[in-house]
């Protein structure tokens, strides 16, 4: 029976024929992983044209990787470079494409110095990979809606043990716990907390800030068995003012017009336009200075990316988030973001934590 892993390399190695390659060297561990199963910190594969593929790995690897990879294993005594191109050496390959967006230079000119005379090595289409992990398959959803899960109960403890004058770094640390707790391999990303006008900093670090009376950003991930979850939720410590909830309602009912445009067949970038047209009437577009999604699946930032340009059509099985937001230096910012599931007819939306204004 054909696993998953082999129906994805299959795809790969007919792209690599239509490429006129021999073989096909990946060097992107999340790309080794999705397409053997292998989860080790040190891999190459080879993919050859007709489908059959060798997993480069170290010694420390050799029991892990018999229990998790169905094609051949070569455990390379020294760097992998040199393992690489004695397989390229032995097998008389000529044309070999690698990962451009995944090789530095001083890699790249030690496999051009290791590889035969004969063989050459030829940039890949960028993204060759990644275009097949956007569209996840019943297994991936599975593991995506779990991480989405844990992510949600993970928030609801930690905010069960907030206290005001707690630390921004103190919060991160307990949302972390509680993911741990839950299950989570780990945080999908460094967790963002940021109270008061740092809410303006669409990045910003968790720092010795003590949360006091005012509105407070929580940006947080899981990883859940490679797979991962995206959610931002806000709440205000204390009662809310005017202001605070007529721009918490313009970001809610972008975040919502952005949803209602997610079909297959729509373009990233219509998704896109249905967020900035929406806090447009609200006068606040230019207070959305990023673009309103992406995708994620064993990366936190996969494609497609949500933004102006984006031509990619979206089809049904990737896994997004639409997370608009509002940023006014000297005031704060706003952010609300689900993780979402294209469908056929529209979407689905796996984030379960509701989207009320929050006063805590």
């Amino acid at each position: 029976m054909t696993t998953i892993e082999e129906t994805r390399r299959i795809r790969a190695a007919a792209w690599a024929a239509d490429l006129d390659l021999d073989a096909l060297l990946i060097t992107s561990l999340q790309n080794v992983r999705y397409l053997t199963g292998f989860t080790g910190s040190s891999a190459n594969l080879l993919i050859y044209s007709d489908a059959r593929a060798v997993l480069f790995t170290d010694p420390r690897y050799t029991v892990q990787s018999k229990q998790q990879v169905n094609c051949e294993v070569t455990i390379a005594r020294g760097p992998l470079t040199g393992a690489v191109a004695a397989e390229v050496k032995r097998k008389r390959l000529i044309k070999v494409g690698f990962e451009p967006e995944h090789i530095n230079v001083a890699r790249l000119e030690g496999l051009t110095k290791a590889f035969p005379a004969k063989a050459k090595l030829v940039p890949a289409p960028e993204g060759l990979i990644a275009k097949l992990r956007m569209v996840k398959d019943e297994g991936e959803v599975k593991l995506i809606r779990a991480a989405v899960d844990i992510n949600s109960s993970a928030l609801a403890a930690a905010l069960k043990r907030f206290k005001v004058g707690m630390t921004e770094t103190a919060l991160a640390a307990e949302i972390d716990y509680q993911s741990r707790k839950l299950g989570a391999d780990g945080p999908a990303f460094d967790t963002i907390v940021a109270s008061g006008a740092r809410a303006a900093l669409p990045h910003a670090r968790p720092g010795a800030a003590r949360i006091g009376i005012g509105m407070l950003l929580i940006d947080m991930g899981a990883f859940k068995n490679g797979y991962a979850s995206d959610m931002t939720r806000m709440a205000y410590v204390g009662k809310a003012d005017a202001k605070y909830k007529r721009v918490y309602r313009a970001v809610l009912e972008a975040q919502l017009a952005g949803i209602a445009a997610v079909r297959a067949g729509a373009s990233a970038a219509a998704v896109d336009r249905a967020t900035r047209r929406t806090l447009k009437l609200h006068s606040l577009e230019r207070e959305f200075v990023h673009s309103t999604g992406h995708g994620l699946g064993l990366e936190i930032h996969e494609g497609p990316r949500l933004g102006k340009s984006d031509k990619t059509k979206l089809e049904a099985g990737m896994a997004i988030t639409i997370e608009p937001g509002v940023y006014i230096e000297g005031w704060g910012g706003i952010r609300i973001e689900d993780t979402v599931l294209v469908t056929q007819t529209g979407c689905e939306v796996l984030t379960p934590t509701p989207k009320d204004l929050l006063e805590i």
